[in-house]
């Protein structure tokens, strides 16, 4: 067994080990509270697109729908600029530092929603508005990017022995509790203030949470602790690409590893329970009751994933993700009958077999590559295949309702999670051994 897998592809010199951060919990608290405030950042614009749609975008045309599509179309530009946001704060945290990099992010997300709780109305600043959107969630996209990218590195680096694996399962765990913020806090705010206070000014509350809680955050990671090496900060700065050009191998495995994953997480814990009204007419309340509570579900079960990880190892656990929902995929979905329970029930079956991929993503990804260009290797082939993969996965999911393409959207994750398996067949185990630090 290998160190790593670059150990293996013989471009990894030999590792360094400083000694491990004193205080572990904190850094564990550090990582999870801020990147549950980017991503409750970012899902809050989901959750309140109709509001932003009526507020900053021009009804023209007589079609009601055209500022919401519009809206949607600015929420994909952010996953577009993701990967550009792995690559350069990526680059940062390899060249400046995991805490430098994590400061920056959260700095970096709580100004985009300053920025989009003060965007003015379409009604009063005409074309600026939806520019000003625009620019928000571009800097949102980078921000998300670059917090995976460093987020993921320096949770992996802060493990002690053995517990690698359980360290990563918290990138999820607090991934679903910034998205579970981010839907409570909206519909309480709906039940309080009403249709047209919400419409009024009601929308911008939790953005400009958004950016408090930032503040909260930041303040958390400045007492972390660097995980970088004393040798890795007193050697030369790597270039932008290193990562790229040096592991092109390990880069390609990431894509490989991802692309199943992140088309099933998004699949699950976003879009099921619209792909139900959909496809089965469910209730929209009742859809996305099950949707809420599945995704609580799954936070619980990420620490169990990560410690069955160290103990038994990746391998297994990526290949009862993947191949379990090559054989399962299809059948859970047709399994809908458009009840609450069937939904509630496919969809915790399906975050039961997510959590084989979720739970150690972070740590799979960090064993990949060496310190010296880790973050940044991890960032840019990680965003890229989110926004391809995960990202599409709602509107690809709703092409497929096309009367002329039924039923193809199932086959269309079970074929993607299927190839993802062909690649964790192929990957050496890296639970047990030793992190190039």
């Amino acid at each position: 067994m290998t160190d790593t897998p670059a150990t293996s592809l013989g471009t990894t010199p030999a590792p360094t080990v400083p000694p491990l951060p004193r205080r572990p919990l904190r850094q564990l608290l550090a990582a999870s509270v801020g990147n549950a405030v980017e991503w409750y950042d970012w899902y809050a614009y989901t959750f309140l697109a109709a509001y932003l749609a009526s507020q900053i975008f021009p009804k023209g045309s007589g079609n009601s729908l055209v500022p919401l599509l519009s809206t949607f179309a600015v929420f994909a530009v952010g996953f577009f600029m993701r990967p550009v946001g792995g690559l350069l704060m990526g680059a940062l945290a390899d060249r400046r530092g995991r805490r430098t990099a994590l400061t920056a992010t959260i700095l970096l997300m709580g100004g985009s929603s300053l920025l989009l709780g003060l965007t003015p109305t379409y009604a009063t600043a005409g074309v600026l508005a939806p520019v000003v959107l625009v620019v928000a969630r571009l800097l949102q996209g980078l921000s998300v990017g670059g917090e995976f990218a460093a987020s993921t590195t320096f949770l992996v680096e802060s493990a002690g022995p053995g517990r690698r694996g359980l360290f990563s399962s918290f990138q999820y765990v607090s991934t679903s509790v910034g998205q579970l913020a981010a839907s409570g806090i909206a519909a309480l705010l709906i039940g309080v203030l009403g249709e047209d206070r919400m419409n009024g000014w009601g929308w911008r509350i939790p953005f400009l949470l958004g950016a408090v809680f930032s503040l909260a955050g930041f303040w958390i990671r400045r007492g972390a602790e660097e995980t970088r090496s004393a040798a890795e900060r007193e050697a030369p700065r790597p270039g932008l690409f290193d990562a790229l050009r040096h592991h092109p191998r390990a880069s390609l495995l990431i894509c490989g590893i991802t692309a199943g994953g992140t088309l099933a997480y998004y699949t699950w814990t976003s879009y099921l329970p619209t792909y139900a009204v959909l496809n089965t007419g469910i209730d929209k309340a009742d859809a996305l009751l099950a949707g809420t509570l599945s995704l609580a579900f799954f936070a619980l079960l990420q620490p169990v994933g990560g410690l069955l990880s160290d103990r038994f190892g990746r391998k297994p656990s990526l290949l009862f993700f993947g191949l379990g929902f090559a054989a399962l995929g299809v059948p859970l979905l047709r399994a809908l009958d458009g009840s609450f329970l069937s939904l509630l029930l496919v969809q915790c079956a399906g975050m039961v077999l997510l959590t084989g991929f979720t739970s150690i993503s972070a740590a799979v990804n960090a064993e990949m590559f060496p310190a010296r260009v880790r973050a940044a290797g991890i960032g840019f082939p990680y965003s890229l295949t989110v926004a391809l993969f995960g990202g599409t996965a709602p509107y690809v999911g709703t092409l497929f309702t096309d009367p002329d393409l039924p039923g193809l959207f199932p086959w269309y994750v079970a074929v993607l999670c299927l190839v993802s398996s062909v690649v964790y067949l192929r990957l050496p185990e890296t639970a047990h051994g030793r992190l190039d630090r």
